[in-house]
């Protein structure tokens, strides 16, 4: 069978790690980006996976934090609508092919604020949340046609955003809070990834996979 892997936010950070690993690992993969087009040329050009562009939520999500009584609700929609929506909007038409074949691997990046939560971040940590609970009942439908749905809560890895974060604070307030005392790669969530897409892991499903240095335990 033809294993084929449709990667979304795939040409970049932790989605670039994902579809060269899933690449390395056998499968055809296509990476979905919303909108850099240098960084998803690049990628291809150096990959050799080919990049496809559109967004998920069919708009893109807003990147700024705020507190939630200066939420606005276009702040909220927007997130929403990528972290939560864009789950669905990515899974549903793939899902009869998965039921007709009696084979699929549904995995969720969600995120260590989806199961603890984070001031500032109620929107995000509300839409990663959801993404859990998503994997969780899907799972239940899936079983018996053979699909796994399984979903990945990273903590702090280190991308792009990460490490443009200030470094007196990357290392005064976040590290620290990090048991094994340093930030994920990417590569190690890509990893969990390539692992519960396989046919070894046909007897997890509905798990939330935690992975994030042993700052939060679910």
């Amino acid at each position: 069978m033809t294993k084929v892997a449709l990667v979304t936010g795939g040409s970049r950070g932790i989605g670039a790690a994902i579809s060269i690993g899933l690449k390395n690992a056998g499968y055809t993969v296509a990476a979905n980006y919303a909108g850099n087009d240098e960084a998803a040329g690049k990628f291809s050009a150096q990959t050799g996976i080919k990049a496809y562009k559109w967004s998920v939520a069919d708009y893109d999500a807003c990147a700024a934090d705020a507190m939630f009584h200066k939420l606005t609700r276009e702040q909220w929609k927007e997130v929403i609508d990528t972290n939560l929506s864009g789950v669905f909007n990515m899974t549903h038409p793939l899902w009869g092919g998965m039921r007709d074949r009696k084979f699929g691997r549904v995995i969720t990046i969600s995120s260590i604020n989806g199961q603890k939560g984070q001031a500032g971040q109620v929107n995000y940590s509300a839409a990663k949340a959801g993404d859990i609970g998503f994997s969780k009942a899907l799972a239940q439908e899936g079983a018996r046609a053979g699909i796994t749905v399984n979903v990945i809560c990273p903590g702090y890895i280190a991308t792009e955003m990460v490490k443009a974060i200030d470094e007196k604070v990357l290392n005064e307030r976040i590290i620290p809070q990090i048991p094994v005392g340093r930030l994920g790669e990417p590569e190690e969530i890509a990893r969990c990834v390539v692992f519960l897409a396989s046919e070894d892991a046909g007897f997890i499903t509905g798990s939330t996979i935690t992975a994030n240095g042993g700052q939060y335990f679910a």
